[in-house]
């Protein structure tokens, strides 16, 4: 038997692996991208796959496609969303087409295939996968519903609880004084506990600012199709679309003010990252600010004594290092970088 079976698009003939759910396009982009070995993020797929069970609800409702084909896309894309080896299927490396035509058309093809086995009928990636729709506000579309999903379902969460636990901790290590410093100098005395209540402010005041910025995530692109014009998608497409999305998620989503905007600038993103960079800079703040209380023991500051986690050298017996807060610089010089790269790309 073959390992390979022949595909066909618009440039012709192409071999795919015989057991792909994807079909020519995906392995064109495959090919023509071999660069980094890192595929597209799995939330942003998963986001991706959420977007064409809602185009398939919304083109149902407005009679785009048949009812049988729909029902087929909206339930295998609920069932790729279930499949542990998921990502599996989206090889596409993440330096590709800068519009993500190739991984707009990898979903695409994998849902169709699925979706054809599901209907007993031909499933078209184009014409019914993704109908109504265009990579021009797809992948605006799925930038946005991935980075709001992950604020509000992980990074939001996670940053209340830092706070509540700084909070805990000031109120039981009150009344320890200790010496206050600048240009790592002494200066007046100051409760550890006020030294905290810094650190639990700079966690609370962002988690106000990205919950501000994320607001603008909700306002999706989707429904614009060839650079804002709306071609191809029925005129209620839109609003229609936005509420199967708020369905299927539990956020409040709606179309984009403006689709020409949504489509051609990624502000919104390029502002949440800045302030993701601003919560950056506070983690490594107090990650510094335990990495010198905790410096010595004999011959540091020593003044905490941070949870030995893990031996600290290969060499030294006995030595322990701040493990947790050098993770967490060194999270935070990524996540640095990473807004440059995002302020270069907007």
């Amino acid at each position: 038997m073959s390992s390979t079976r022949v595909e066909h698009d618009s440039m012709g003939e192409l071999n795919v692996p015989s057991d792909a759910l994807y079909a020519a396009q995906t392995q064109r982009a495959v090919e023509n991208f071999p660069i980094s070995g890192q595929p597209m993020p799995e939330p942003f797929i998963r986001a991706l796959i959420l977007v064409k069970a809602a185009a398939a609800a919304a083109n149902i409702e407005l009679d785009q496609i048949n009812p049988v084909i729909g029902d087929a896309i909206i339930h295998v894309a609920h069932n790729l969303l279930a499949k542990p080896d998921l990502m599996h299927h989206f090889p596409v490396d993440i330096y590709q087409t800068g519009s993500g035509t190739s991984t707009n058309m990898n979903a695409n093809e994998v849902i169709a295939t699925l979706a054809s086995l599901q209907a007993g009928c031909e499933v078209n990636p184009n014409d019914h996968v993704n109908a109504g729709q265009s990579s021009n506000d797809v992948i605006p579309t799925a930038i946005h519903v991935s980075a709001a999903l992950e604020i509000s379902n992980h990074l939001l969460p996670a940053l209340e609880h830092l706070s509540q636990v700084i909070k805990m901790k000031a109120s039981q290590v009150d009344h320890y004084v200790k010496t206050g410093r600048t240009h790592l100098m002494d200066a007046m005395p100051i409760r550890m506990s006020q030294s905290m209540s810094a650190w639990a402010t700079q966690i609370d005041q962002n988690i106000d600012q990205i919950s501000f910025l994320a607001s603008g995530l909700t306002k999706l692109a989707q429904g614009g199709t060839a650079v804002g014009t709306g071609i191809n998608a029925h005129p209620k497409f839109p609003e229609h679309f936005t509420t199967a999305l708020s369905k299927e998620t539990g956020l409040t989503f709606k179309p984009a003010d403006n689709f020409f905007a949504a489509i051609s600038s990624q502000d919104t993103a390029v502002a949440v990252s800045g302030q993701l960079k601003t919560l950056a800079v506070s983690i490594l703040k107090i990650a510094n600010d335990l990495r010198w209380m905790n410096s010595g023991p004999l011959a540091g500051l020593g003044e905490i004594e941070l949870e030995a986690l893990q031996p600290g050298s290969s060499i030294m017996p006995g030595k322990v290092n701040p493990v947790i807060p050098e993770a967490a610089a060194m999270v935070s010089a990524q996540v640095i970088g990473n807004d440059t790269t995002i302020t270069i790309a907007g």
